[in-house]
């Protein structure tokens, strides 16, 4: 499955562009966020009811809201999904209403005939200790990933890797703020499988330098790190499009509920094959550039 043999792309003469798309994208991300008061949390952060509803016939957003207003259900956020026959039903606070809004629709509506597809009760003391839970998760992770990367490979390699896996969470949940998605307890699954996806990808690539620096002693750091990303390439490029595919097929196929999910693969995939190039191995490289340059300086 080589298809890319005897490489010679100069990917480390690019890292200073690569670094400056980097920060345009997080801070595109981290600008979004600011103005949306922070990510858009689900029923399972935030707390309260969700009702997924399907009609026989397409439906208005405001008649859906004018009907449970007329039974005195008020403050209820309506989002058509996947078409004008299906809704969703979001409440911040109250108890589980979904026999109430039922008897709503079916009152002003008679002719158009409504099921239930999904419903979803989260307390708010609930969400807030997920979300608590969920944060803990991800920065354990990464706490673990830098003390296992220091101890196999060097501590620089454990700070590019970690600086990537930030990165990539970054970009995603900046995505996710860009194109008004909601962060789920499914999506904060698929962000860990992005940190594992990475990872596993900058592993590779760091084995193949560490043995090159074996192998091509005397050679500049930056050359070694440069013919390792070559070596790796088709590697990288196979995983990547492969598991991209997959994803794909899901996110296309796969239905409302784990669209989400999906989508968050499919951003975690490409950026973190991205970052384990031009994120994770120049860093080290810097690095490793300034402290010989620091070197020398103390030597003169």
């Amino acid at each position: 499955m080589e298809f890319l043999v005897g490489t010679h792309f100069n990917f480390l003469g690019h890292r200073r562009a690569a670094f400056i798309l980097s920060a345009v994208l997080i801070i595109a991300g981290a600008v979004s966020l600011i103005a949306h008061g922070g990510p858009e949390l689900g029923i399972d952060f935030q707390g309260g009811i969700l009702v997924q509803v399907q009609f026989e016939r397409p439906i208005e957003a405001q008649a859906i809201r004018d009907a449970l207003e007329d039974a005195g259900i008020r403050g209820a956020e309506i989002q058509h999904l996947g078409g004008d026959r299906e809704a969703i039903i979001r409440m911040e606070e109250g108890e589980d209403l979904t026999g109430a809004i039922l008897s709503a629709l079916k009152k002003a509506h008679p002719d158009n005939k409504a099921d239930v597809r999904r419903e979803e009760l989260v307390g708010p003391k609930v969400g807030m200790e997920l979300r608590m839970k969920a944060t803990n998760a991800i920065l354990i992770a990464l706490v673990l990933i830098l003390a296992y990367i220091s101890i196999r490979f060097e501590f620089k390699f454990a700070v590019g890797a970690v600086a990537a896996l930030v990165h990539d969470v970054a970009i995603t949940l900046g995505m996710f703020s860009l194109t008004g998605r909601e962060i789920s307890l499914p999506v904060i699954a698929a962000f860990l499988t992005i940190v594992g996806y990475s990872l596993n990808d900058t592993i590779v690539i760091y084995d193949r330098i560490r043995e090159n620096r074996r192998k091509l002693y005397g050679k500049s750091f930056v050359d070694i790190v440069n013919t390792s990303l070559n070596e790796s390439l088709s590697r990288t490029l196979v995983t990547s499009l492969t598991t991209l595919v997959v994803v794909l097929c899901v996110f296309i196929f796969g239905g409302e509920v784990i669209k989400d999910f999906a989508f968050a693969l499919m951003v975690g995939v490409v950026v973190g094959t991205y970052s384990s190039i031009y994120v994770a191995s120049p860093l080290v490289v810097e690095w490793q550039v300034h402290g010989e340059a620091r070197r020398r300086r103390r030597h003169k």
